[in-house]
């Protein structure tokens, strides 16, 4: 007999097709026969150890969050109902140019302490792997050798092998260099990453040329990979950024998937026609593009990341030292202020919308949940004094919030037909970005049953089969007999996020059931033991 039969389920199967009524029988983690309107057709129907009763509830394939930074908290957190309780059954990390593989034992103290803010200072992770293939091992392993909550996939982060061949320097790679990082990249491709990723506000990766890019992104079309970057700007050059990516990986023969593909700041109020536009245009002459966005209108980084990249060139502690100096932290100042500083998009920083969520120093937690603005005032002191101070205080630890979206250009970016969901959520912090806890209850909620702007079937094949094609998984993202039993049961009439602004960390409502690998993770609205998430390797082409 058949592990699991679900009964009366609306199945929503991922294609965008209309939904249909069936029971749904798993077996050995995958889904092993379909009924259609079992209950109706008078037939015998499907028998198993155990039987669920979905009356009311819809069936979809588990979600893929495109955009995740649990690089270290699906090893430090087996619950990680932050992601398991929405749906998601398989994240995508080695985001934004910076994780942790591959590394020597000089860069990962160095990327460690460069994004403590996405990932925490890691004090509580045996760092026992060095290549991108003993990451996804100790992936595998996960805890007591059980597994993680979800599925994961794995990007090669450029900035680290940038790291790792060329230090953090602005300059050019030598000829020896760039071969060296061509072969970090063919290294983490053969031992199973998805593909290559790109963080070009950030150091040391923004210092990367194009030419020295479109190399790497040559190796990743090899392999049957795609490139995903955090494009150079999403302010005052948001539209040249994109046009800049759409022709470099075209030159490459690339896939390209953008990452978080907003339009940002006052400068691009209006302007979601103008990138769909441009990628229409690009889609027409058969390049193969993808993107990702979350539900929100705010964005969420570190402070630091705010800075020129002048002012971060050469790691963490030479950020440090120019801040410690005055005259170089008054040029500092200038270019963040007056002239806009390529950290923060090329656009004049307002300190009235740049909130801190979160410090690693305990001793600065009073000025989470404000403003740099607020804060400044409360201390009658500049706006730059008090972000000076908790850059030093917080040795570059703080993350923010960036109040800078327009609701009409997320609204538009979410039709395209190439869109996928993803939540770019950093679970660091104190008031992390609801993001992190909410962003896929918030599409079905919010976007589909309040607002009307995505059907519901079309809705979750953004949310799963599109995802799953850009990573060429050929057994998950649909309900298919033989695929995958990555499954989510839902309640259309109540599916909603949880988290707000003023409490992130608060789960969703109406999502009862998520299977991972055939296993309730999720069962009665509560989370289980089940860790049955394993690395997901790039498929052989």
């Amino acid at each position: 007999m058949e592990d699991l039969v679900i009964r009366d389920a609306d199945v929503v199967d991922g294609s965008g097709a209309p939904s249909y009524r069936a029971d749904v029988v798993v077996d050995g983690g995958r889904i092993v026969s379909i009924v259609q309107e079992a209950a109706a057709a008078g037939c015998q129907r499907p028998m198993a150890i155990r039987e669920l009763d979905a009356e009311g509830l819809v069936l979809s394939p588990g979600f893929v969050d495109m955009h995740a930074h649990s690089d270290l908290a699906l090893l430090r957190d087996p619950d990680h109902s932050a992601k398991v309780a929405q749906g998601v059954t398989l994240e995508v990390i080695g985001q934004d140019g910076l994780s942790y593989a591959p590394v020597d034992d000089r860069t990962l103290a160095e990327v460690r302490r460069a994004i403590t803010g996405w990932n925490g200072h890691g004090d509580d992770i045996d760092f026992t792997w060095r290549s991108v293939g003993e990451y996804l091992d100790r992936l595998d392993h996960g805890f007591d050798g059980e597994g993680i909550a979800v599925n994961a996939a794995y990007l090669i982060p450029q900035g680290t092998v940038r790291m790792l061949a060329v230090g953090w320097d602005d300059r050019e790679a030598t000829p020896q260099e760039l071969d060296r990082m061509r072969q970090l990249v063919v290294e983490g491709l053969r031992e199973g990453a998805v593909g290559l990723s790109s963080g070009l506000t950030y150091t040391p990766g923004m210092y990367a040329k194009d030419a020295e890019l479109t190399e790497l992104c040559r190796v990743v079309a090899e392999y049957g990979g795609y490139y995903c970057p955090h494009h150079r700007s999403y302010g005052a050059g948001a539209l040249d950024a994109y046009k800049e990516m759409v022709k470099l990986t075209r030159t490459a023969n690339c896939s390209l998937h953008l990452a978080h593909a907003t339009m940002n700041f006052g400068v691009n109020k209006g302007k979601a026609p103008d990138l769909l536009a441009l990628l229409d245009e690009a889609l027409a002459s058969g390049a193969d593009i993808s993107l990702d966005t979350y539900p929100y209108t705010p964005g969420s980084t570190t402070l630091a990341a705010m800075l020129p990249s002048w002012a971060s060139e050469g790691g963490p502690e030479s950020i440090l030292a120019r801040l410690k100096d005055e005259d170089t932290a008054e040029r500092i100042r200038h270019h963040m202020e007056v002239v806009g500083a390529d950290g923060c998009h090329g656009v004049p920083i307002e300190w009235d919308t740049i909130e801190i969520s979160g410090v690693t120093n305990p001793a600065l937690g009073d000025h989470v949940g404000r403003t740099v603005q607020e804060s400044a005032d409360l201390r009658r002191e500049t706006p730059w004094t008090t972000a000076r101070r908790l850059l030093l205080d917080d040795g570059l630890g703080s993350t923010i919030l960036m109040h800078v979206g327009h609701e009409e250009n997320v609204q538009q970016i979410m039709r395209h037909p190439v869109h996928t969901g993803g939540s770019d959520g950093i679970l660091q912090g104190d008031k992390p970005h609801p993001r992190a806890y909410g962003t896929f209850p918030q599409y079905l909620g919010r976007y589909v049953r309040e607002l009307g702007v995505l059907g519901l079937e079309e809705c979750v094949a953004h949310l799963t089969s599109r995802p799953a094609a850009r990573l060429r998984l050929p057994d998950r993202g649909l309900v298919r007999e033989g695929y995958r039993a990555d499954l989510v049961l839902f309640d259309p009439a109540t599916v909603a996020a949880g988290a707000t602004f003023e409490e992130p960390r608060t789960l969703p409502v109406g999502i009862p059931y998520v299977l991972v690998d055939g296993r309730f993770a999720i069962e009665d609205g509560r989370r289980t033991d089940v860790l049955a998430g394993r690395a997901v390797r790039r498929t052989a082409t």
